[in-house]
Parts: structure tokens; C-alpha cells; sequence
């Protein structure tokens, strides 16, 4: 099974640490995603741009609207993901849970859905 843990940064709590953390944290995942590329169990990570930089597409009613922006107001913004090959959820969320940015915003862990499932389900 696969997984999604996406990484949400609380930047204040980010600039709050002590000079030169921040970038030990980032020796510190970096190291340990090579570990866990190892191992079979990270598919692939990446980090995103700040959240300044985002727009949000939404189309309703056959209208489309770009926003500036993530698409919800809060202090934790989507950093990155890691793709992770775990047995469980509960393999996933213990893999995630040793990524150093839990301490300065959040993880989120979802199941990634099997496509090729959807398209023989919907006939594409």
C-alpha cells in the first residue's frame, strides 16, 4: 500500500528555533529519507515553494477563479510530501512521525488511491 504524508510548516514556529536549526533538521530528514529510499519504504519527496508563491483554482458553475494563495487562511501551510511504501497506516504513520517537522507544524497521512483501479472502475 501506498501513502501520502504531506507536510504542513507553521513558519513562525520555524523562525523561532535557534540559528542553524532549521537547516540541521533539513540535514537530519534529508539523511533519513536516503535511509528510507534504501529500504524500499519513500517512493519519492519533494518540497514546494512558499505558500506566497501558490494560486488556488476553483471552478464553479462553469466559472473559474485563480486565487493568491493557499486555498485555506492558517498558520500551517503544505511544505512538501513524501510517498511512502508501508504495510499499514499505522507503518505509515510511524514512518512519518520521524520526520523532524512534526515539531514545527504537521503531517498529514492519507492512503494514495490505486488509479489504475479508478480507470477500470469508470472505464477510461
Amino acid at each position: 500500500m501506498q501513502f501520502l504524508a504531506l507536510v504542513y510548516i507553521d513558519n513562525a514556529l520555524l523562525e523561532a528555533l535557534p540559528t542553524g536549526e532549521p537547516d540541521a533538521m533539513m540535514r537530519t530528514c534529508l539523511g533519513h529519507a536516503d535511509e528510507l529510499k534504501a529500504d524500499g519504504k519513500l517512493l519519492g519527496f519533494q518540497q514546494l515553494e512558499d505558500a506566497s508563491t501558490a494560486k488556488s483554482v476553483r471552478i464553479r458553475n462553469g466559472r473559474t477563479s485563480v486565487v493568491d494563495g493557499p486555498f485555506a487562511e492558517t498558520k500551517e501551510i503544505l511544505g512538501g510530501f513524501n510517498l511512502i511504501e508501508a504495510d499499514s497506516m499505522d507503518e505509515a504513520v510511524q514512518i512519518a512521525s520521524q520526520f523532524p517537522w512534526a515539531r514545527v507544524g504537521c503531517l498529514e497521512v492519507r492512503a494514495v488511491r490505486d488509479v489504475d483501479a479508478v480507470r477500470r472502475r469508470v472505464g477510461a
